[in-house]
Order: structure tokens, then sequence, then C-alpha cells
């Protein structure tokens, strides 16, 4: 049931469980500021979710990103930090143009991002060897070193999520996962 709420939202509120009842853990909760409630995964409009595999692997995305974030907070980076540096690892040095362009972010939140790396001394801008007035976006050698030591909380974020699975469906899972990205998700 829902009712009017602050602001004329909707709020859902629930009724106390009987005396004696069986409860059972949320498969979600809602994301409110102040007050997080459950969602019943029984509720007929979620059942119809869950049968989606699009919605589901959203819901995946969105939870994986919050584990990240939650495991890279304490160095005041987000998994758009991370992305930037993985994509570092992996290259001499790209402009700022490249990695918007591969990673799909906004060419103005790489800006952003780049600024917060290179005041951590994880990248910074350096001259382009192919062309002097232009800049590349470089790792730094403490950037290589927060990645090695965020592999780690990679691997727990990882592990918790695909706790469920056993170590053959995690390979499936990841094949699988691998060709649908390589269909254009990049």
């Amino acid at each position: 049931m829902f009712r009017t709420g602050e602001r004329g939202r909707l709020a859902r509120y629930t009724a106390a469980a009987p005396p004696g009842a069986a409860t059972r853990e949320p498969v979600i909760t809602r994301q409110h500021a102040t007050n997080p409630q459950p969602i019943d995964a029984d509720e007929p409009w979620m059942r119809g979710l869950h049968a989606d595999t699009g919605y589901l692997l959203y819901r995946l995305g969105l939870r994986s990103g919050q584990l990240f974030n939650a495991s890279l907070q304490e160095s005041g980076l987000r998994l758009r930090h991370y992305a930037v540096l993985r994509l570092l690892a992996t290259t001499e040095g790209a402009p700022q143009r490249e990695l918007s362009a591969r990673l799909g972010y906004d060419p103005s939140a790489i800006v952003g991002l780049v600024d917060d790396l290179e005041k951590l001394g994880f990248a910074e801008r350096r001259p382009s060897p192919d062309d002097r007035r232009s800049r590349i976006v470089v790792l730094t050698e403490e950037g290589r070193a927060f990645l090695r030591d965020t592999d780690a909380a990679g691997l727990r974020v990882t592990n918790e999520l695909l706790a469920p699975l056993d170590a053959a469906e995690r390979e499936t899972l990841h094949a699988l996962l691998l060709r649908v990205a390589g269909n254009g998700l990049g």
C-alpha cells in the first residue's frame, strides 16, 4: 500500500507482521536518504521485474557499484576514478578526449576526474610526445600502487556479489558477460 508523503511523494507503509509470523530478509531495499524501506520480492510487480534479465543486470550493476564505491570511499575516489586509472594502466598516456570516448563518460566529467586524480598524485597531465601543444594523461607510480592495493578490495566485492555461485558458475557467468559486453557495450 502507498500513501502520499512529504511534498506529495508516494511513500510505502507496511502493516506489522502478525505475532509468530516468519520474517525473511528482503531482496531489495528502497534507497531513501533517511529511512530505507524493504521491498517484498514476492509482490506481483517485483516478480515481473525479476523475470526481466535486463532489470536484474541493472540491479546487479547498481549493487556492484555501491559495494565498490564503499570500498574506495576511504581514498576519496569512486568507481569512475578507478575506471580512468584502470584504462591509463593499459596505455602510455591518453588525451582526455580519448578517455572520454573509450569510457563513455562526458568530456566535462573526465576533466573533473583527472583533476581529482592529479590532486592525489595518481595521474598527471604531460605534453604529448606527438604534439607538444596537446597534453596526455599519464598514470603515475602512486597511481599504479593504488591500483595494486585496490585489487584485493575488488576481489572482495566480486566474491560478495557472486557468493551464491560456485566456481564453474562464476566462470560461465564471466564468459557470458564478456560475450554480451563484446556486442557493443565496450
